[in-house]
């Protein structure tokens, strides 16, 4: 224990005097601050302005070549389109084309009749809904008219096609479009963590061996208490990191919270269960242990530090397989599928899959239990495996190693 202590003790020393993990973390505080305060930043330039609100709004051309039609399209249109400034137009197509090719005018519509029109716009950006809007007017204004036609008074036809149905929803499990979000950069966060240690774990293993100094180290310290040290302390300090870039983002966010306003997404971000950031805490250092005592074993047995990313490939190529798998499925709003369940208890996918279906979705307890404890036993299983490789791995120098002579030789140590 007391090796095991000063090794764990040397390598946190390592990770917070390092120049590289100190820099990154300010810079993702930074960036997250910046974020944080842009609203109330922007908010004290704009607000001592004094320009008419409505200037403002982009201007959107509305030319109908039905004389009779015109004030009705254009007072509906004024209504649906309050973001613009509507403005009627009778100049020619071309005329138009040039005001919105010059920046004069964002958008324009060329209305034929109730069912034909052309929609003109200089960039179509890919969240453009305006079609979406002008045919769902365009469509009212046709059967108001019909009806109208028919007979019916225009109060009457106004009131059934301003008719709203009432429905109530009662969720019985788990809200997906609120869990989205938080979900999502939990997700893309403990892949990041992982990758990103697991590899520093191996490259400072690797670092050790090709200096000699890991000859010294092993003659007065375990093999295990090595490898435990080394993994703990990368785990400590991913954990540190993790909780310094979003516990600022929290503090920040409460500061700004009026300055955010109504925002669905900024809020759904900030209001995660606690009780589903313990899960994250336990399935991030559950799969960090594993991958990073792969990674540890992976490295030692590496002949020079040039070899890393080819000899790490092989888990890294896991990893991201499980990421991609719990992406597609979290993506397509599907995370109960069978693959995803039965990543669920495979230990190196567990930690993304199952804790992804905890966040969207209503898992059995004794599932959770179950994917918690097969991850337990293969973290034990795989760092004793890692330490002896580690230890075996020290000694092999020159051409790289095999797969199977490794394992001849552990299991003979």
């Amino acid at each position: 224990m007391t090796q095991f202590g000063k090794i764990l003790k040397f390598e946190l020393k390592y990770y917070f005097k390092n120049k590289i993990f100190v820099g990154v973390t300010i810079f993702l505080v930074l960036v997250i601050a910046a974020v944080m305060f842009f609203p109330r930043i922007a908010g004290a330039f704009t607000k001592n302005k004094q320009s008419d609100a409505s200037s403002e709004l982009p201007v959107m051309l509305i030319k109908t070549d039905s004389p009779e039609l015109t004030e009705q399209i254009d007072g509906a249109f004024g209504e649906a389109f309050t973001e613009y400034q509507v403005q009627p137009t009778s100049d020619s197509d071309n005329v138009i084309q040039d005001m919105i090719t010059s920046d004069k005018a964002e958008c324009a519509f060329v209305i034929n009749d109730m069912t034909s029109y052309t929609y003109y716009v200089n960039n179509l950006s890919m969240y453009d809904q305006n079609t979406a809007v002008a045919d769902s007017v365009l469509q009212n204004l046709f059967r108001m008219n019909a009806m109208v036609s028919a007979g019916i008074p225009v109060e009457q036809a106004g009131a059934m096609l301003s008719l709203e149905i009432n429905h109530q929803t009662e969720n019985l499990g788990k809200d997906q479009m609120q869990n989205y979000w938080y979900t999502y950069i939990m997700i893309f966060a403990l892949y990041m963590v992982i990758l990103l240690y697991g590899q520093m774990v191996a490259t400072n293993v690797a670092t050790e061996k090709s200096s000699r100094a890991m000859e010294v180290l092993i003659t007065s310290a375990k093999p295990a208490a090595m490898m435990f040290g080394k993994v703990i302390a990368s785990c400590l300090a991913g954990l540190v990191q993790l909780i310094s870039v979003f516990g600022c983002a929290i503090l920040f966010y409460s500061l700004n919270k009026e300055y955010w306003g109504d925002n669905p997404i900024v809020a759904s971000i900030f209001d995660m269960p606690p009780g589903l950031l313990v899960y994250m805490l336990i399935f991030f250092v559950l799969g960090f242990f594993i991958y990073a005592f792969l990674y540890g074993a992976i490295g030692s047995t590496a002949s020079k530090l040039e070899d890393i990313n080819t000899s790490v490939m092989p888990v890294t190529m896991i990893f991201i397989i499980a990421f991609v798998v719990v992406m597609y499925s979290f993506g397509s709003g599907n995370v109960d599928n069978m693959l995803m369940k039965l990543c669920s208890y495979i230990p190196f996918t567990s930690s993304m899959a199952m804790f992804t279906r905890i966040a969207m979705s209503t898992v059995p307890w004794y599932a959770v239990t179950a994917s918690i404890a097969i991850l337990i036993v293969s973290v034990i299983g795989i760092g004793v495996l890692s330490a002896k490789i580690y230890r075996v791995g020290v000694l092999l120098y020159g051409t790289k190693p095999k797969f199977g002579a490794i394992l001849k030789a552990v299991w003979k140590a």
